[in-house]
C-alpha cells in the first residue's frame, strides 16, 4: 500500500468519476483502476463498488477515504515543512474560488502572483461557498477567496463572525469553525446596478438603492452566497425577491443577458459590470457604501499558514481597480 494509492483513492471519492479523478491525479484512467484494483488486493477488501451504474464506495472504501485523507494531510505537512526551509510561496498551492469572483478576478490574480511569486504554481478550484468550505474542512484544498459576511464590515479583522457565509448570517450552520481557520481581508468591491438600456435610472451618474426595491430584480440561485448579499443591500427579504422574480440564473453572465433583454434589473459586484458588455445594457455604480468583502480563508494549523499570510499581503498590495483596498 503507497501514499499514491491512497490519493488515487481519495481523488475518486472526491470526483465521483474515474475520469475526472484520474485527470485530477495526472494519469490515465487505466492507470488509476489498475493501482485501485492493487490496493484492494493488498487490503483483501472490496472498497468500490462497480455494478451500480453510477459507482459507490462500499462501507469500507467510506472508513479508509476517511483515515486516508488525515494520513495525506500528514504526508503534505511534512513536505511542506521541508519546504518552508527553501523558499515560501513555491511549489503547487490549490486554492478555491466562488463562481461569481472567478471570471473577472482570476486573470489579474494569475498576473500578480506570477509578477511576486514566480515559483508558486496555483491550482484552481472553483465552488459555490458552502462546497469550498467542506473542502476546506476535508484539506482537499489549502485556503479559498470568499466573501465574508456582513457582520465582519462592522468588528475587527479577526471576528469569529467573518467566518461565516451569508447564509449561515440569517440563521443557517455555521460551514466553518472560527477557531479552526485564519482568514485576510483583502479588499471591497462595490455594487452596482445593471439595467436595460433606455432605462430611467442609467441616466444619472449613480442609483439610489431605495429606488432598486420597486423594480423587479432578477437574483442568481440559491447556494451563491451573493443572493443573500444583493438582497440585503437592497433590504428585502426571500418572499419579497420570490414574488419579484420569475426566474433565476446560474451566473452572472446570464444575468446580464437577461437584463439586455428587458426581463429585470439585478446588482453586478464592480469586477463584473466593469467587464460588461454596455452596448447591451447600462451599469452605474450605487449610492452609498454597499459592497461585499473578499478575503482569503485558510485552516489555522495548516503547515503553509505563513506562506498564506505573504500571499495574502500581495493580493491586498495588487487590489484590481474598481475595488477599495482592505484598510484598518
Amino acid at each position: 500500500m503507497t501514499l499514491r494509492e491512497l490519493r488515487y483513492l481519495v481523488a475518486l471519492a472526491e470526483h465521483r468519476h474515474f475520469g475526472r479523478a484520474a485527470d485530477a491525479c495526472h494519469v490515465t484512467q487505466s492507470t488509476l483502476s489498475t493501482q485501485l484494483r492493487k490496493l484492494e488486493n493488498y487490503l483483501g477488501h472490496v472498497l468500490i463498488d462497480r455494478h451500480a451504474k453510477q459507482f459507490t464506495l462500499t462501507p469500507s472504501g467510506e472508513q479508509i477515504v476517511k483515515r486516508a485523507r488525515n494520513m495525506l494531510a500528514e504526508a503534505d505537512t511534512i513536505l511542506a515543512l521541508t519546504r518552508a526551509r527553501r523558499d515560501p510561496l513555491e511549489g503547487i498551492l490549490t486554492l478555491g474560488i466562488i463562481p461569481t469572483l472567478a471570471p473577472y478576478y482570476l486573470p489579474h490574480l494569475l498576473q500578480a502572483v506570477e509578477a511576486a511569486h514566480p515559483k508558486l504554481q496555483l491550482v484552481i478550484q472553483e465552488s459555490f461557498t458552502a462546497d469550498l468550505c467542506e473542502r476546506l474542512n476535508e484539506q482537499s484544498i489549502d485556503c479559498a477567496l470568499l466573501a465574508l459576511p456582513r457582520p465582519l464590515y462592522q468588528t475587527m479583522l479577526r471576528s469569529a463572525e467573518c467566518l461565516r457565509c451569508e447564509a449561515a448570517v440569517q440563521g443557517g450552520p455555521r460551514l466553518l469553525d472560527p477557531e479552526a481557520y485564519d482568514e485576510r481581508v483583502l479588499f471591497d468591491e462595490p455594487f452596482w446596478a445593471a439595467l436595460p438600456l433606455g432605462h430611467e435610472l442609467g441616466a444619472g451618474s449613480d442609483v439610489a438603492v431605495e429606488a432598486l426595491s420597486d423594480l423587479k430584480l432578477l437574483l442568481l440561485t440559491d447556494g451563491h452566497c451573493l443572493r443573500g448579499q444583493a438582497l440585503q443591500a437592497c433590504g428585502m427579504s426571500e418572499v419579497q425577491a420570490n414574488d419579484s422574480a420569475d426566474c433565476r440564473a446560474a451566473s452572472l453572465e446570464t444575468l446580464q443577458h437577461l437584463v439586455a433583454a428587458g426581463r429585470g434589473c439585478t446588482l453586478l459586484p464592480a469586477l463584473a459590470a466593469i467587464n460588461a458588455d454596455r452596448s447591451r445594457l447600462t451599469v452605474k455604480p450605487l449610492r452609498g457604501d454597499e459592497h461585499r468583502r473578499i478575503g482569503l480563508v485558510w485552516r489555522r494549523t495548516h503547515p503553509r499558514a505563513q506562506e498564506f499570510e505573504l500571499l495574502a499581503a500581495t493580493l491586498k498590495r495588487t487590489a484590481p481597480t474598481g475595488t477599495k483596498p482592505w484598510q484598518l
